[in-house]
C-alpha cells in the first residue's frame, strides 16, 4: 500500500509522532534513568568504577555498533516492522537486566538491551521522514526532539523515585509497560514504509567489524594497561572503512553520504557534542548523591528544569532553524550548553540546589533545546530521502560512539577509577576536571558548526511552476 504523506496537525500525524516519540523515548529514558541508579546497584552488586562504566557502555556499545544495521534493516524490510521488533526485544532485555544477580550478568543483559535499541532508534526518525510532508518535517523533528528530550531528562527523576521507593531493579523493569504502549500505538496508527530501491546483500562483515572495533577501543580505554585491545580496535576500525569502500552499493555505510560536506560536518559536531554530554549524564547524578548529599529522588529531580525547557523550546528551535538556517541556533545552543557545564563544575560538597545546581541545569537545558532539533533536521535534510533510515542510523551511531568513548576515557583520565564513587573527596576532584573537559569539547563543536554548516540547508525544495 502506498504511503500517503500526512501533515503534523492531522489526527494521524499526531499519532505517528506519538508512536515515534514513545519508541525513541523508551531508549532515551533508559539511557538516563539508569545513571541515577548507579550508586545503589554498585553497592548492591559489589561493583567498582569500571563495573559502573560497563553498565552504561555495554548498552551503548551494541547500540552504536549495530544501529547502522538497524537503519538498513528498516529501509529494506519495513521501518514499522523493524521498529516493533526492536521495541519487543528491548523490553525482554530490560526484564533480564532487572533480574540480574551480579554485575557480570547485568552487563551482558545491557548489551542485549542495546541490540533492541539499535533496531528501534533509527526507525523513529526514519518513520517521521517518510511519513510527513517535506515542509513540516523540521517542525516534526523539533517536536520529536523536544518530547524525546523530555524522556531523556525525566529519566533521572523517575529513576531516583524508583531507586528510593522500589529499588534499583525497577529502573529496568519500568520499561515493560512503556514498551507495551509503544507496540499498541504503532500497530494501530503508524504506516509502513521502506526503500523500494534497496537491493543486494546486507553488510554483515561491516557490522561485525564496527562492533568489535568499538568493543576493543572501549575496553582499552576503561581497563588500565589494556593496550592490545585498544590497538586491535583501532586496526579493526580501519578495516571497517576499507570494507565499506570495497562493498560500495551494499555497504553498511554508503560512503556517498559523506560527499556532502555538511552531512560530514554535522556528524563531527554530533560526535564531539554527545561525547561531552555522555560524560555529564554519567557523572552528574552520581556527584549529587555521593558528594553533595542529595537523595536519589532529589538528584533526579534536580534535572527537571532541563525537561521543561526541552518541552517548551525544541519545537520552536526547529521552526527557527527552518526560517533562518541551522548554523546560528546550533552554534549558540552548543555554546550555552557548554556554559552550563562550567557552572556544573561548581557543584560540590554541600552544594545548594538554588544557587549552584538550578542555574547550571537551566543554562544547559536552554542550550540543548536550541541545538538538538536543528542538528537532527540538518542530518536528515542533507541525505537523499531513500537513505532516511541509514542517515538516521549513521548520526545515532556517531552520537552513541561519542558518548561511549568519552564515558570510557574521561573518568580514568581525571582519576575516577576503582572505588572512587565511594570516596566523596576523590570523586569531587575528578568530577570538576571532567566538567571542564566537557565544556572544552562543546566549544570545539560550536566552532566547527559555525565554520561548516550552511544557513540554507533546510530551505524547502522549489515548487514546480503553476502550483
Amino acid at each position: 500500500m502506498e504511503n500517503v504523506l500526512v501533515e503534523l496537525k492531522s489526527a494521524r500525524g499526531r499519532w505517528i509522532l506519538a508512536a515515534t516519540v514513545l519508541g525513541s523515548g523508551l531508549a532515551m529514558l533508559d539511557s538516563t534513568i539508569v545513571n541515577v541508579a548507579l550508586p545503589a546497584l554498585g553497592e548492591d552488586l559489589g561493583a567498582d568504577m569500571s563495573g559502573l562504566q560497563w553498565t552504561i557502555n555495554a548498552y551503548t556499545l551494541t547500540l552504536a555498533g549495530l544501529i547502522l544495521l538497524g537503519g538498513s534493516l528498516g529501509d529494506r524490510y519495513g521501518r514499522r516492522r523493524v521498529f516493533l521488533i526492536g521495541t519487543v526485544w528491548f523490553a525482554l532485555a530490560s526484564a533480564l537486566c532487572g533480574l540480574a544477580p551480579n554485575i557480570e550478568l547485568l552487563v551482558l543483559a545491557r548489551a542485549l538491551q542495546g541490540v533492541g535499541g539499535a533496531l528501534l532508534t533509527p526507525g523513529s526518525l526514519a518513520i517521521i521522514q517518510a511519513s510527513f510532508v517535506r515542509a513540516e518535517r523540521p517542525r516534526a523533528v523539533g517536536a520529536w526532539s523536544g518530547l524525546g528530550g523530555v524522556a531523556s531528562a525525566i529519566g533521572p527523576l523517575l529513576g531516583g523515585w524508583l531507586v528510593q521507593t522500589a529499588g534499583w531493579r525497577w529502573a529496568f523493569l519500568i520499561n515493560l509497560p512503556f514498551a507495551a504502549l509503544v507496540v499498541f500505538v504503532t500497530l494501530r496508527h503508524v504506516p509502513e514504509s521502506r526503500d523500494e530501491q534497496a537491493t543486494g546483500r546486507f553488510d554483515v562483515l561491516g557490522s561485525v567489524l564496527a562492533a568489535l572495533s568499538l568493543a576493543g577501543i572501549t575496553y582499552g580505554l576503561i581497563q588500565k594497561g589494556a593496550a592490545v585491545p585498544l590497538v586491535t580496535g583501532l586496526v579493526l576500525g580501519v578495516a571497517f572503512v576499507a570494507v565499506q569502500k570495497r562493498r560500495s552499493p551494499d555497504a553498511l555505510v554508503p560512503l556517498g553520504l559523506f560527499r556532502n560536506h555538511v552531512f560530514t560536518a554535522v556528524n563531527v559536531v554530533t560526535l564531539i557534542m554527545y561525547a561531552a554530554m555522555g560524560v555529564v549524564f554519567f557523572l552528574l547524578v552520581v556527584q549529587l548523591q555521593v558528594v553533595s548529599g542529595f537523595s536519589p529522588i532529589a538528584a533526579g529531580a534536580s534535572l527537571l528544569p532541563t525537561t521543561i525547557l526541552m518541552l517548551l523550546l525544541s519545537a520552536r528551535a526547529g521552526e527557527v532553524a527552518k526560517r533562518y538556517g541551522p548554523r546560528l541556533p546550533m552554534t549558540v545552543g552548543i555554546l550555552i550548553a557548554g556554559a552550563g557545564f562550567l557552572l556544573m563544575a561548581t557543584i560540590g560538597e554541600g552544594a545548594s540546589y538554588w544557587l549552584q545546581v538550578l542555574p547550571a541545569v537551566t543554562v544547559f537545558g536552554l542550550g540543548l533545546s536550541a541545538a538538538v532539533a536543528p542538528l537532527t533536521a540538518t542530518v536528515l535534510a542533507t541525505a537523499d530521502e531513500r537513505y532516511a533510515g541509514t542517515a538516521s542510523g549513521v548520526n545515532n551511531a556517531v552520537a552513541r560512539t561519542g558518548s561511549l568513548l568519552a564515558v570510557a576515557a574521561v573518568p580514568p583520565l581525571v582519576g575516577l577509577v576503582g572505588d572512587a564513587f565511594k570516596k566523596p573527596h576523590l570523586f569531587d576532584a575528578g568530577f570538576r576536571y571532567a566538567m571542564l573537559i566537557s565544556a572544552a569539547m562543546m566549544a570545539v563543536s560550536a566552532l566547527i558548526t559555525f565554520l561548516t554548516i550552511r544557513t540554507n540547508v533546510l530551505a524547502p525544495e522549489p515548487q514546480p511552476s503553476g502550483k
